[in-house]
């Protein structure tokens, strides 16, 4: 299932069921899991190895070296889960040994076309990046997260759980779960309620969170004495409204607030 006019280096390590299109190029150090489709004039290089049943299209880049000035060509690697779909001109850049080695995307993600994953990026599962969605390095997406079209994320942020990130959004500071933002400097504006009913949260949760947001972003109070509130109620109990508090109390940049 390997196209005569594709360019497949002997070392590299192809798994059965595997497709290649005519013109891409797969490195010495690349590994494809089975039944993963891979398009016609996708390049495949570096430290990387792609899961089964994956999904690349066409002009994609995946696994070259990072846009980063100190970069020496020492050994970094992109390492992608299962089932994932990368459209048309995506770009996924491998790390650096500074930021710990490897870029990961986990499973079942969907990466529009144009996005970009920088160098040491870590990205779970079932996240969805629209078209031109663009990460600097360094940045941690938790599982279920939308990251609207044209929208920019800022290097170290993290993004938490089935947020949502509105199109044309920057993204300087941490984006807490659950919460849906938007602006050019981005606001929350409130629950992205419609994705969490989509993913079968309880009504119990979703009221639980619905309190968090109202102590968090509008209450008046500062953050420390938000989180004091949230820990006294009991709320506090409900998984979903610790990781939210967790989230925010490990934060490093801010949060968006």
């Amino acid at each position: 299932m390997i196209h005569e006019k594709a360019i497949i280096h002997p070392r590299a390590r192809i798994a059965e069921g595997v497709e290649i299109g005519p013109f891409s190029v797969v490195g010495e150090n690349v590994t494809i899991g089975k039944d993963t489709w891979i398009g016609p004039h996708v390049v495949i290089t570096g430290w990387t190895t792609i899961g089964k049943n994956c999904k690349i299209y066409q002009f994609s880049s995946i696994g070259e070296v990072p846009q980063y000035l100190k970069f020496t060509g020492e050994e970094s690697h992109v390492i992608i889960g299962d089932n994932n779909v990368i459209r048309e001109f995506v770009t996924i850049n491998r790390a650096t040994t500074q930021g710990g080695g490897k870029t990961v995307l986990g499973n079942e993600n969907f990466l529009m076309a144009y996005a970009h994953v920088a160098h040491d990026c870590l990205i779970g599962n079932q996240v969805i990046m629209s078209n031109a969605a663009t990460l600097a390095g360094h940045i941690e997406i938790e599982d279920g997260a939308i990251i609207g079209g044209l929208s920019a994320v800022h290097q170290f942020v993290r993004i938490g759980a089935y947020s949502f990130i509105s199109g044309l959004t920057g993204v300087p500071q941490d984006i807490p779960p659950y919460i849906l933002v938007a602006g050019g400097r981005c606001k929350p504006y409130g629950l992205n309620l419609v994705g969490l009913k989509r993913h079968g949260f309880s009504e119990k949760t979703i009221k639980g969170l619905k309190k968090a947001y109202k102590v968090i972003f509008r209450s008046g109070l500062t953050l420390e004495n938000a989180i004091k509130d949230i820990q006294e109620d009991e709320i506090s109990s409900i998984p979903e409204v610790f990781h939210l508090v967790q989230f925010i109390q490990r934060s490093k940049r801010g949060i968006c607030r």
